[in-house]
């Protein structure tokens, strides 16, 4: 057991030493690397934090979703008054998107929380569409055809550009991640992990469930608004179809699915998988989609708690093991709603790559 414990702490060690390491060198990115890799090394950290934010609302709270386009929709036209109109600076107004997310997310919750189970999940694509269709009609933010967000940028110099980006997607990464740690190492990430593996009870002791779900629904709602800005500055447009599209969900799901639901470093590992599968495949069209969901439903098959699981190690010690008796079901519950949504939103729309930017944009 001692043993066990001395390489669980030395782990735990080295994959600190390595993860500063890391962000050490993606800071220093502007003087070392090309324009293409700051972008793809953005990217991976603002998908990273929505991959956070899903498995904190899934994984922890239990509450699937496969609506989160919503927020990184509504966090992207936010740009539109913040940026466009009022003139604040897109990565001033990155943050600002967040807090627009968290006010809307408060009368969604109220819609949203009177559903259980797959109708919540059903409920939360829904109110996605709902929103999806308003802002298509709404011509002030350009409707179906959606609008440019160069001309907020317009006088900065490419380099602090990129350079801010990069270094804003790195705060947001390593963010989500330690501040999910930080949440679960509290009186409240206790709570959260009891209400996760049975609610009746933890209500039964005292735990306000509701209250603890409002406050990781609004959270993550706030984290995918932040990402939602920062991503639509990377992509210089913004559009429904791009900002509401389904796809965004459905690469949460397969990031936190495949690298392991419920525990921290599993989004990491999953987020790491979905980029390289994206880099060997992203030019098979459909059929990549094909191979990243046949991946998926093997990975849950054989490693339920994912990849990263099935190593048995863990990077984040919390005071209780990440990974409880519900993880397998809330996965697979998940599976089949993001899949089936998917697999309908695929079909009325024509064959698209997903919504991050395709490698070598």
């Amino acid at each position: 057991m001692m043993n066990k414990t001395h390489l669980a702490r030395h782990i735990a060690v080295a994959g600190a030493i390595a993860a500063v390491l890391c962000c050490a060198a993606a800071l220093a990115m502007p003087w070392w690397a090309e324009r293409a890799t700051q972008h793809l090394a953005a990217e991976f950290f603002c998908i990273l934090a929505l991959a956070q934010m899903w498995n904190l609302l899934v994984g922890y709270g239990g509450m699937v979703s496969v609506g989160q386009q919503l927020y990184i929709g509504i966090g992207a036209y936010s740009l539109v008054p913040l940026a466009l109109w009022m003139g604040i600076n897109p990565f001033f107004a990155a943050p600002l998107a967040g807090l627009v997310g968290a006010l809307f997310a408060l009368p969604c919750g109220v819609l949203l929380f009177r559903l259980r189970g797959a109708h919540f999940a059903v409920g939360t694509w829904v109110l996605a569409e709902v929103f999806r269709l308003l802002t298509v009609n709404t011509m002030s933010l350009g409707g179906g055809s959606g609008l440019s967000v160069l001309p907020a940028m317009k006088g900065m110099p490419v380099w602090w550009r990129e350079s801010l980006t990069l270094w804003t997607a790195l705060a947001l990464g390593v963010g989500a991640c330690l501040g999910v740690w930080l949440l679960l190492r509290s009186r409240l990430g206790l709570a959260l992990t009891a209400v996760r593996d049975n609610e009746g009870a933890a209500e039964s002791l005292g735990v306000g469930i509701g209250r603890i779900k409002w406050i990781v629904y609004v959270a993550a709602a706030a984290g995918c608004a932040t990402c939602g800005a920062l991503l639509f500055t990377m992509k210089m447009r913004i559009s429904p179809e791009a900002a509401y599209a389904v796809d965004w969900s459905a690469m949460m799901f397969f990031a936190v699915v495949i690298g392991g639901i419920g525990s921290i470093e599993g989004p990491i590992l999953g987020v790491l998988v979905y980029f390289l599968v994206r880099q060997w495949l992203g030019d098979w069209g459909a059929w990549y989609q094909m191979v990243l969901g046949l991946l998926t439903i093997v990975v849950m098959l054989r490693y339920p708690k994912g990849m990263f699981g099935a190593l048995g190690i863990q990077l984040f010690p919390t005071r209780r093991r990440p990974g409880g008796a519900d993880n397998g079901r809330a996965a697979i519950d998940a599976a089949t709603v993001a899949i089936a949504t998917t697999a309908a939103s695929t079909a009325t729309t024509s064959n698209n790559m997903p919504p991050a930017m395709a490698a070598g944009e």
